[in-house]
């Protein structure tokens, strides 16, 4: 990725806007972050700007205020998190823009949170005077919120237009070097695994990792999509009807490259702790639930050969025990695999920390949506915006 880095830059004594991925879970009365993981992962960057004797202007949104404003998605309990995790004081802007905004215009090793960029429609049209105000209050852009650079929005992309620099930072610089080299030169043999309910959400990524990987394993429901593609029984199993045609014409293009289940965990109903059992073909009125025995050993001595891993997406109803089984085996096997693993965000994510793995995968990604398109080969808006090095 030959686009400009944070390091690439001389900050003393201007003034950067950082956008930010501060869209973190809230107490239902938004007086209380529940998590800080977002908060935290920006701390490098964030660190790096200040030691280098510049002013920080900091922009995120949070949640989904239409353009309106939500008191309970306010930005100030990130920026009193911030603080907290900073050991020094951040300014809390009323808004994102206007006169009152422009005159807490940081000094060099000062930090300004901007209020939730959400709370103007602009945001989200990409209006160009909206984007120019949020310019106005720095000197170069950085982009540290990989979860956000998918959307062409004022705080993402608007905002390049009208500073002369526009800079990854070091979470987002992470995140292009390990989900680029994954696509475009892996180390071989490169396999993916590729779970979730819908074939229709995957489509791009599947056409995508036909290209790149060695090997595709396809598990969670949209195998049972494949399954009647190609004339198997799938009992009552999650079908996406529409989309069988489709499953079958992938299934012709990738030839020996895509494994389906070669077994299948089932169950009559979908609850906690509901008796469940292995079989080859699912029985009429059985849903399928997860991967079989059979299955979690065939992709697993893949995976033990693997030199890069990419993962999206469980195998399974995992968050409902004991359909957990082939999601948390194959979390397992990853990990014992000693390959590069890149991990989607999302389910993919709270699978590894399940099978408590999370420390031995070597990225897990932070955007789940943005690394989808990026996994598909689509260009995201926010990376194409950036200067070239």
């Amino acid at each position: 990725m030959a686009k400009l880095s944070l390091r690439d830059l001389d900050l003393k004594g201007k003034r950067v806007f950082m956008r930010v991925d501060f869209n973190v879970p809230l107490s239902p009365d938004g007086q209380t972050i529940t998590s800080d993981k977002r908060i935290r992962a920006s701390l490098p960057s964030i660190k790096y700007v200040l030691e280098q004797g510049a002013g920080l202007v900091l922009a995120s949104h949070l949640g989904r205020p239409k353009g309106k404003r939500v008191p309970e998605m306010s930005l100030a309990p990130a920026a009193k998190r911030l603080e907290e995790l900073l050991g020094k004081p951040v300014m809390m802007a009323p808004d994102c823009i206007g006169p009152e905004v422009e005159a807490m215009k940081p000094a060099p090793g000062e930090v300004l949170m901007l209020e939730n960029v959400r709370f103007h429609p602009q945001e989200e049209k990409n209006d160009p005077e909206f984007a120019q105000k949020l310019a106005a209050l720095a000197d170069v852009f950085v982009i540290d919120a990989f979860g956000s650079a998918h959307r062409a929005h004022a705080s993402t992309v608007g905002v390049t237009k009208h500073l002369p620099q526009s800079a990854a930072g070091f979470l987002m610089d992470k995140e292009l070097e390990f989900l680029g080299k994954a696509i475009h030169n892996p180390e071989r043999p490169c396999v993916a695994l590729l779970g979730g309910a819908k074939v229709s959400d995957k489509i791009e990524i599947i056409r995508n990792f036909l290209k790149v990987v060695d090997k595709l394993m396809i598990g969670g429901a949209m195998a049972y999509t494949f399954a009647r593609a190609k004339s198997e029984p799938t009992g009552k199993s999650l079908v996406e009807e529409d989309k069988v045609d489709l499953a079958r014409e992938l299934l012709q293009a990738a030839g020996d490259k895509l494994m389906l289940p070669a077994d299948h965990v089932v169950t009559a109903e979908i609850k906690e702790g509901a008796d469940s059992q292995a079989v080859e073909a699912i029985p009429d009125g059985m849903i399928g639930v997860d991967i079989g025995p059979r299955t979690i050993e065939a992709y697993a001595n893949v995976l033990a050969g693997a030199k890069t891993v990419i993962w999206n997406g469980p195998m399974g109803v995992f968050e409902k025990p004991p359909f957990d089984k082939g999601t948390v085996a194959l979390a397992k096997a990853v990990a014992d695999s000693g390959a590069t693993s890149v991990v989607g965000g999302g389910d993919s994510e709270k699978a590894i920390k399940a099978a408590g793995v999370a420390d031995k995968i070597s990225h897990i990604s932070t955007g789940g949506g943005a690394s989808l398109e990026f996994l598909s080969g689509i260009e995201l808006p926010g990376v194409a915006a950036l200067s070239e090095k």
